[in-house]
């Protein structure tokens, strides 16, 4: 996969303002999404996008800006992290999938089929669900995750990689100081969305220091079903075509990518269709919008062309 595949770039719409809404499912608990909104009478498929660890659907604006002026766009907030509610338990493959799938058709989505996108442990979501879904799902975007067996990669246990997550004390001694840390990482890319993803991961204390919006304990379940989850397993049972995009510098490994294909070919599928961005950090959806976007629709694209 290449630039030439993608197709035109799509621009941005920087007035849209989300509407927020949430779906009940088992327990009561609450699942909240952002809805771009979108043209509703396209037969185009529409778009769910799953943020990462520690973050909301707020870190996908910047792409979601984009799809909404050609597709219906939907982001949705894991349990435990924004808006949504943080249970102590159903930090699980089967109960994250059922919330992915109560989104979906709570947002309409499965009036048509939908292309699931997801960022780094959202990724690993989105391929649980896509799986689950079958021909309901037109495509699955891996942003820099997904594709990767975490425990074998990284040969850590949950806790010692909870304990790598721990934030310095200086970023976190105020908002201020926590807001230009997130600008510091991208300067050219800071813009009112980003601060406003950045205010949205986490709380401002009495006192003035921030903590992360994600209660511990649903970071710590998060976590254990990232590194529960088996990529060898669960590809091979998604049925719409599949798209990694590899950020180049502290990303995911492309050669890790060798053993889901082999098992992709020992299931007859066909490889999955890669994009490397060399030099670029793991938050594609802040740093390359257009190409994200891009990849997104032409992953909905290929799956009506081999209809």
């Amino acid at each position: 996969m290449d630039g030439s595949t993608l197709g035109a770039l799509p621009t941005s719409d920087p007035a849209a303002e989300p509407e927020g809404f949430v779906v009940l499912v088992d327990g009561g608990v609450r699942i909240h999404f952002l809805d771009w909104g979108g043209p509703e009478a396209s037969a185009d498929p529409g778009v769910l996008l799953i943020h990462g660890l520690a973050t909301t659907a707020w870190s996908w604006a910047p792409v979601a800006r984009r799809l909404r002026l050609v597709r219906r766009t939907v982001a949705m907030d894991l349990r435990g992290h924004g808006l949504s509610d943080a249970p102590t338990d159903g930090y699980d493959e089967a109960t994250l999938t059922e919330d992915v799938i109560a989104v979906t058709d709570g947002a309409g989505l499965l009036r048509r089929r939908v292309v699931l996108a997801g960022h780094g442990f959202g990724a690993i979501v989105a391929a649980w669900a896509a799986a689950a879904l079958g021909d309901a799902c037109a495509g699955l975007v891996l942003v820099d995750g997904g594709w990767e067996d975490v425990r074998a990669a990284s040969g850590l246990e949950p806790d010692e990689f909870l304990r790598e997550l721990d934030e310095p004390p200086e970023v976190l001694r105020s908002m201020d100081a926590y807001l230009a840390d997130r600008a510091g990482f991208d300067p050219a890319t800071w813009d009112a969305d980003q601060e406003r993803a950045a205010r949205a991961s986490v709380v401002e204390l009495p006192a003035g220091r921030v903590v992360s919006s994600s209660r511990p304990h649903a970071i710590a379940g998060t976590v254990r079903a990232m590194f529960d989850y088996r990529p060898a397993e669960t590809l091979p049972l998604v049925t719409a075509p599949i798209v990694a995009l590899l950020a180049g510098e502290g990303g995911m490994r492309a050669e890790t990518l060798d053993p889901i294909h082999d098992a992709l070919a020992a299931h007859d599928r066909p490889p999955i269709a890669t994009r490397s961005f060399p030099g670029v950090g793991h938050n594609l959806p802040r740093y390359r919008p257009d190409e994200v976007a891009a990849a997104i629709l032409a992953a909905g694209r290929s799956a009506r062309e081999t209809d």
